[in-house]
């Protein structure tokens, strides 16, 4: 898992490549949809075709990183005469480039502004560091002023390599949760993932991974830092997870005592593979139709995902046969794990939380929360109809464009948490 940096100046360097026609370099590192797709002439054609409408090329202008059902982005913006050209380079989990495409380029993503909703004079921050040695991560810890001991929230991010913010474009929903939070009385920890600040150093430990050591192990190291500060009400400790992080909440909570409850933010309970290919035939299904370049490139990941679920799933099959190019293990150790079953075991109290608008994780597994813990008293549900994936008000259709426009966590959010760990 290369760090955010790495995967920029090679996404650049692709890039150059390309611009020199050098493309037995660019696609040295395809994987082998890739290499099936796009490599060779096809790869020429692509870059001259594209060369053909808008000119020659000209040279980059900016890097920048997002997520696509996954997926690490990186898209650099070039200059070619007559348009500049967003080329977003996909990254699967082992650095592999897992896909290549040219679009106009969209607007500068603006400088992230503070919610309104936070009051910055109501909390103070200080640095902290999650574990120790060679997995040592850096976080933030927001405590708000005043007089006794404060609650305390812990935040775990979703799949891929995120920072403390959780950074998607120009949001930070990490960051709005905190301060808002913070702003209202309740401490917050928010921590980068490994696989962003250690991604390089975790590649040659790729094929052993699960979401232990991914998610779950820092997790409950910044639960532990928590009981040890000064200011916190070790008794009001509680985790909040979103997407990937939500999923997990039942195996973090069997792996941490003296959590005094749990916040599902966009939890799945279906199986990660499945989302992986509802998210991408989401997203090509959006302007109505699916092509046939499209089907070719949904049809191996079809098949990676069949390979997931069938008795040939072995911990020696070679990641190149599976989605996200996520090792074997990872895939097994979650084959068996149900999320919303396994949190009836959970005899905390939970609030799970969900955007209608959210084409990631959808409303299915909010209901399957529901069938599954609905009888349960200490368990609390809201679900908000025009929030999105990143609980950011939106309207229509949901889609990856969305995430490029700047937002924040909705008010009613951060009161609804709020709230609720003021009344446990």
């Amino acid at each position: 898992m290369a760090q955010a940096d790495d995967l920029a100046s090679r996404a650049a360097q692709i890039v150059t490549q390309l611009s020199k026609h050098d493309f037995a370099a660019a696609e040295a590192d395809f994987d082998s949809t890739m290499k099936a797709a796009l490599a060779g002439e096809k790869l020429s054609e692509a870059w001259n075709g594209l060369q053909g409408q808008v000119g020659q090329y000209k040279g980059q202008k900016s890097t920048r990183a997002e997520e696509y059902a996954g997926y690490r982005l990186i898209v650099v913006t070039a200059e070619f005469e007559k348009a500049d050209i967003d080329i977003r380079v996909a990254f699967d989990a082992a650095g592999r480039v897992a896909g290549l495409t040219f679009a106009p380029s969209q607007p500068p993503v603006p400088e992230f502004q503070t919610a309104s909703y936070v009051d910055t004079k109501a909390f103070r921050k200080s640095e902290v560091t999650i574990g120790s040695a060679d997995w040592a991560l850096p976080g933030t810890l927001t405590v708000p002023w005043g007089g006794g001991l404060a609650p305390a929230v812990v935040l775990v991010h979703g799949s891929g390599p995120n920072d403390r913010d959780e950074t998607i474009g120009p949001n930070k929903p990490f960051r709005d949760l905190a301060e808002g939070l913070s702003s209202l009385g309740i401490a917050v920890l928010r921590y980068d993932k490994r696989t962003y600040k250690h991604g390089q150093k975790m590649i040659p430990f790729l094929d052993s991974l699960t979401v232990k050591e991914e998610t779950i192990d820092d997790a409950i190291a910044a639960v532990n830092i928590l009981k040890k500060t000064p200011g916190i009400d070790t008794s009001k400790i509680f985790v909040l997870g979103h997407s990937l992080g939500g999923t997990l909440i039942p195996r973090i909570g069997q792996a941490g005592p003296g959590i005094a409850g749990f916040i599902v933010m966009a939890g799945a309970t279906k199986p990660l593979e499945d989302l992986v290919v509802e998210q991408i035939a989401y997203i090509f299904a959006l302007d109505g139709d699916i092509s046939e370049a499209e089907r070719g490139q949904l049809e191996p990941i079809q098949t990676q995902v069949a390979f997931v679920k069938s008795d040939s799933l072995t911990p020696n099959t070679p990641r190149e046969k599976l989605p996200l190019g996520m090792p074997a293990r990872y895939w097994l150790d979650l084959r068996a794990y149900n999320p919303a079953e396994s949190a009836r075991n959970l005899n905390r109290p939970m609030l799970i939380l969900q955007g209608e608008r959210d084409y990631q994780v959808t409303m299915e597994n909010f209901a399957a929360w529901k069938k599954a813990l609905g009888d349960r008293k200490d368990v609390t549900f809201i679900s908000y109809p025009e929030l999105n994936h990143l609980f950011i008000q939106g309207k229509g259709k949901s889609s990856p464009d969305e995430y490029n426009q700047p937002g924040h966590v909705s008010i009613k959010v951060i009161q609804d948490i709020a709230n609720w760990v003021k009344g446990r």
